[in-house]
């Protein structure tokens, strides 16, 4: 990293790292200052009380006494990541038009230009078996038209989101609640590897940050800023979720939920949301035709699958749906033994037709 990028950047980190200090207070100095951020920076309290007022200029001068810039940026340096401040031509344009934008944007991979139609995917992290399905459904059929997924790299819906965007061959960004290389929960850091390799990961927070309960509320009004559209997949009614939503509406951008069982909690959130004027989604066409994207939709599925089946796995196919059905169930509606099912079931997975769900629960793939 030469020392003539880093100097683009620096002074752009030093006052995202003081409080009080956003897009429009920075622009103020970078008036007063003819664009030389290194000189507001170390401005006379006197100077900058004229220009900010008395509590920021204060702000300013105690930041800076305690600030380790120098430090901040060994570490940037040193662990490869990009810095992408506000000014920069490669900040997300839709991201730059919200009421709180980040000053700087820390990144490994890349944002490239085709991210500027992103749509975010995000639900709950105690998902269920049929959320996860239709995340993995919307998200990597939205992928397969060029869209990328954006979400927050969370247990639950947020990876199945990244993972069905990345085995679909397509872009993917998860945004975190703290520093970049402080990869949470850490049993996404394969994760997190591939989405470096095929999109990127997003913070406003410096190396070693923790990603404190704080910052959730804060990551989020960054996905809703950088997406077109917000699907909700499943979310209770009193659910970090929600707030992604709320800043996707507030953002004046689309929100989007799926519907679930009326008798499950975890989709409670999802109607409350339908009732308020959400659009509902039950495909990624849902989606796309609502945004007037319609040439990305994907269309229906032209090659048959010509594996023979049996009689008994007929039977099953036509009896099993997206929702997953325990095994003993399925024998009593098909008046079957237990043993000729399970085998039926068995070979069905093999050929791609069924998924077990787990705990002897069977589903239907598309």
């Amino acid at each position: 990293m030469q020392v003539q990028q880093v100097e683009l950047w620096k002074w752009w980190v030093a006052f995202q790292q003081t409080p009080l200090i956003g897009p429009s207070r920075i622009q103020k100095l970078i008036a007063a200052y003819n664009g030389d951020l290194e000189a507001a920076w170390n401005a006379p309290a006197g100077r900058l009380s004229s220009i900010t007022g008395e509590r920021i200029a204060e702000q300013i001068v105690k930041t800076r006494e305690q600030l380790d810039l120098n430090g901040i940026v060994a570490r940037i340096e040193n662990l490869g990541q990009s810095v992408i401040a506000f000014d920069d031509p490669r900040y997300p344009q839709l991201l730059r038009e919200t009421t709180a934008p980040p000053l700087v944007l820390y990144v490994e991979g890349s944002i490239e230009p085709e991210d500027d139609l992103s749509i975010a995917v995000v639900g709950s992290r105690e998902s269920t078996p049929y959320g996860r399905d239709v995340a993995r459904l919307i998200s990597g059929d939205l992928a397969t038209g060029g869209v990328t997924v954006v979400s927050g790299l969370a247990r639950g819906m947020d990876g199945v989101a990244h993972e069905a965007a990345l085995a679909a061959g397509g872009r993917t960004i998860a945004v975190l609640a703290g520093g970049v290389d402080w990869i949470y929960p850490s049993e996404h850091k394969g994760l997190a590897r591939r989405i470096r390799d095929h999109g990127a990961l997003i913070s406003e927070y410096p190396p070693k940050t923790r990603p404190v309960p704080r910052n959730f509320p804060a990551r989020n009004r960054i996905m809703a800023g950088l997406s077109s559209g917000v699907v909700i997949v499943e979310a209770r009614i009193k659910s970090g979720t929600l707030i992604t939503a709320n800043y996707a509406a507030h953002y004046n951008r689309e929100v989007f939920a799926v519907p679930g069982s009326v008798l499950s909690p975890a989709s409670s959130g999802c109607h409350h949301l339908l009732k308020e004027g959400a659009c509902l989604a039950t495909s990624a066409a849902d989606i796309l035709i609502e945004l007037q994207l319609e040439s990305r939709a994907p269309g229906p599925d032209v090659a048959e699958d010509t594996t023979p089946v049996t009689p008994e796995e007929r039977a099953i196919l036509t009896s099993l749906t997206i929702e997953p059905q325990h095994i003993d169930d399925l024998a009593v509606l098909l008046e079957r033994p237990i043993h000729e099912v399970a085998t039926a079931l068995m070979l069905l997975e093999l050929q791609g037709r069924v998924r077990n769900a787990g705990a002897q629960h069977y589903a239907r793939i598309r």
